[in-house]
């Protein structure tokens, strides 16, 4: 690891327009300064920031800050009534000791978990070293993603957090510096890979996430299902997070997002089309679940999850409108 300055500024102020890298539970970052991937030169504890509270808004939304940690996030008493997508979806992730330090900020920013990414003895990653190539297009990319990839990049977006974060329409709302704020809808928050894979969000340098914003929800079911190897501490191979209003058999109003599957939380605005104003019923799932895998591009260890993914889908639907 390199040596590194340290600071821990006391207000949002001071923090906000660093040229450092703003740390806070360290469960991504520390881990990836240890292998030597981030090399930060300094280092801005936001842990001291007032940051941790979970807010009703007037128009019956919630603001959720970013340093609240995801077992509190995962176990409010709000966020289970009213949000339980986003509950369920924190409480698949990683363990228990993992998620007492991780912060909501923190999740946003998680990056992937692509072996060729994380491991610097392989030169070709462009999302590291760009334009050096992607070692997964040949290697070893059974976790790789199927959907939003490009020619320079095909590495999984890990988050679970995210994926119900995409289904409820979070606003992630940031600071930079001389207290300059602005809100990014999380739909236009990701970046696709394309030719610079090494831009991951629309975060400019120095800016600081401070908050999320949940709307009021009128979906009354909501879902998040995700399939992995093993029962717990693992990634996902593909999960669904299904937020639907159901009227008298109906899906009236649907929001569809998929993890595991794309180089960012993939909404299918196909397979919400597919669905919307139809008969809950298996065949109507199948229709929009084969909508929602419609433009996967596997490679050669995972087009297993095409057909995976499209189960997965058809089983969160089935679960959400039950």
């Amino acid at each position: 690891m390199n040596n590194f300055s340290y600071s821990q500024p006391k207000t949002i102020e001071n923090a906000a327009g660093s040229s450092g890298r703003f740390i806070a539970g360290g469960t991504t970052l520390v881990d990836l300064m240890k292998l030597g991937v981030e090399t930060p030169s300094a280092l801005v504890d936001v842990n001291s920031l007032p940051l941790a509270q979970v807010e009703t808004l007037p128009n019956g939304g919630l603001l959720i800050g970013a340093m609240v940690r995801n077992s509190d996030l995962a176990n409010h008493s709000i966020i289970l009534k009213k949000y339980p997508v986003l509950s369920q979806a924190l409480l698949s992730g990683a363990s228990p000791q993992l998620r007492n330090m991780a912060t909501t900020g923190g999740n946003l920013l998680q990056r992937t978990r692509c072996p060729y990414f994380r491991d610097t003895a392989y030169t070709a990653c462009n999302k590291r070293n760009p334009g050096s190539g992607c070692a997964a297009m040949e290697g070893h990319n059974r976790m790789m993603a199927i959907l939003g990839t490009s020619n320079s990049c095909i590495a999984t977006h890990p988050s679970d957090m995210c994926v119900a974060l995409t289904a409820l329409d979070a606003v992630i709302h940031v600071e930079g510096a001389a207290g300059a704020r602005r809100t990014i809808a999380i739909g236009e928050f990701y970046k696709l890979p394309g030719d610079t894979p090494n831009i991951e969000n629309a975060l400019q340098p120095g800016e600081l996430i401070t908050h999320v914003e949940l709307p009021p929800q009128t979906g009354n079911k909501q879902v998040y299902l995700k399939l992995r190897d093993r029962a717990s501490y693992e990634f996902a191979l593909a999960s669904a997070a299904v937020v639907a209003k159901v009227e008298n058999g109906h899906v009236r109003s649907v929001r569809i997002v998929m993890g595991g599957v794309g180089t960012k939380p993939w909404r299918s605005h196909e397979a919400e089309a597919a669905m919307t104003g139809k008969a809950a019923s298996p065949a109507n799932f199948h229709i929009a679940a084969e909508a929602a895998l419609k433009g996967a591009k596997p490679h050669s260890e995972n087009a297993f999850k095409v057909e995976l993914a499209r189960r997965c889908v058809a089983r969160a639907l089935k679960m959400a409108t039950a």
